[in-house]
C-alpha cells in the first residue's frame, strides 16, 4: 500500500463554519493520502466530520463554511484555493463524483430518469442528442437496471429505493470520474439490497478503474468493501490502516469503542456495549485528545496535549498517547482481544 500512487492528498486541512456569530471548527488539521485505485472507508459517529471532509474536495460546503487552512492536492492543483463555481466545475463530476446517501432527495421528482442521466452525460462527456441518450441507457444497463429503454422514460417515484440508488450511481459514473465518493450509499435500504449495491460499486470500481471513498458509520459495510480505513472523531482522523489492521489490531481507544459496539460481538442475554458520553462541542477549542472525556482508560496527558501520530506499521498509524514508549501498558477491551485472536495478531 505504501508504494501506491497518491491521487488525492489532504494536508493539514481545517474547515470552519460560522453559525449565529460563533465559529465551529468542523475539521481540525487533517492530513490523509488517498491512493489510486484503492477503496478507502472513512468511519465514525454521526457528526464526526466525515461528509464535510469529503465535500471539501468538490466545492460542496455550505455557504457558511470555508477552508481556513491547509491544502487539497489533486493532479498538481490545490483545490483548497478554488473559489468560483467555474473552477469547481472542472473537478465536480468530471474528476470527482459523489453518490449521496438519500437518492430520493438527490433525484428531481419532476424530471424523467433518462433526462437526469443525460444531463450529466452532456455536461461531462460532451455528447448530444441520440449519442447522449445511448450513453444514458448504457449507464442504466451498467448499474443493473432491467429494460433500461423503458426505465429511461420513467420518473423516480416509479422506482424502488434500491433502484433509485442505482440511478444515482449511474449518474455519478456517467460523468467518467477518477474518484467516486459514496456517502452512506446503503442508508435506508434493507440488508439484501445493501449487499447488492455494495457489490455493484465494487464491480464498477474494477471495471472503470475508479478510486472509491466510502463514508459510513456501519462497520459491517466497511468490512465488505474497504482496502483501508480511516477512523474520524470530532473533526480529526485518529487512526488509519489497512482493513485487517484496523479491525484486528486497532490501537486508538475510540476505534476500540466503535468495534466493541458491533452487534456481532454482543453476547446473548447481555447488554450491548455503547460508548458513554457525547462528542465534544466543536464551538469550543479542544485541548488534548478529543476522546479523552469518554475514554475510561485516558491518561493525564490526554487532557492536556493533542497526541501525534505513532506508527504501528508502515501502513498503520494512530493518534494516541498509549503508543508512546513512555506510556503504561493498557490492555484493550475483551472484545478487541477476541478480534485480535480471530485476525491472528499478537497482543501488545
Amino acid at each position: 500500500m505504501t508504494n501506491k500512487e497518491t491521487i488525492l492528498s489532504f494536508e493539514d486541512l481545517e474547515i470552519q463554519f460560522t453559525l449565529r456569530g460563533q465559529t465551529l471548527k468542523a475539521i481540525r488539521g487533517v492530513s490523509l493520502d488517498v491512493h489510486r485505485g484503492e477503496s478507502l472507508a472513512i468511519v465514525g459517529e454521526s457528526g464526526s466530520g466525515k461528509s464535510v471532509f469529503t465535500k471539501s474536495c468538490m466545492g460542496l460546503l455550505d455557504a457558511n463554511g470555508s477552508i481556513t487552512a491547509g491544502h487539497i492536492w489533486y493532479a498538481g492543483h490545490d483545490l483548497a484555493q478554488y473559489k468560483t463555481e467555474k473552477e469547481w466545475l472542472t473537478i465536480r463530476g468530471r474528476e470527482i463524483a459523489m453518490v449521496m446517501q438519500d437518492p430520493m432527495t438527490s433525484l428531481n421528482p419532476l424530471k424523467r430518469i433518462g433526462d437526469q442521466i443525460t444531463e450529466a452525460v452532456v455536461l461531462h462527456q460532451g455528447l448530444k442528442g441520440v449519442e447522449a441518450k445511448a450513453a444514458a441507457v448504457k449507464a442504466l444497463e451498467a448499474v443493473g437496471i432491467d429494460d433500461p429503454e423503458r426505465r429511461y422514460r420513467q420518473y423516480p417515484h416509479e422506482f424502488s429505493g434500491g433502484m433509485r440508488q442505482r440511478v444515482v450511481i449511474a449518474i455519478a459514473v456517467a460523468c467518467r470520474p477518477k474518484i467516486l465518493i459514496c456517502d452512506e450509499p446503503t442508508t435506508a435500504l434493507d440488508v439484501t439490497i445493501q449487499a447488492q449495491i455494495l457489490d455493484l460499486i465494487k464491480r464498477l470500481q474494477k471495471k472503470l478503474e475508479l478510486t472509491t471513498i466510502y463514508i459510513t458509520h456501519d462497520l459491517g459495510v466497511v468490512a465488505n468493501v474497504a482496502d483501508r480505513i480511516a477512523v474520524m472523531y470530532a473533526g480529526d482522523i485518529v487512526e488509519v490502516g489497512s482493513c485487517d489492521e484496523v479491525f484486528f489490531d486497532p490501537r486508538h481507544p475510540y476505534t476500540w469503542a466503535l468495534l466493541s459496539s458491533l452487534p456481532q460481538l454482543g453476547v446473548k442475554g447481555e447488554e450491548l456495549y455503547s460508548i458513554q458520553g457525547t462528542p465534544p462541542n466543536l464551538f469550543h477549542e479542544i485541548k488534548g485528545d478529543a476522546f479523552a472525556f469518554r475514554n475510561p482508560k485516558a491518561l493525564n496527558i490526554d487532557f492536556v496535549q493533542r497526541p501525534p501520530f505513532f506508527e504501528v506499521s508502515p501502513t498503520h498509524k494512530a493518534r494516541t498517547w498509549l503508543l508512546d514508549p513512555r506510556a503504561p501498558r493498557v490492555e484493550p477491551p475483551e472484545h478487541i482481544r477476541h478480534l485480535r485472536e480471530i485476525g491472528g495478531y499478537a497482543n501488545g
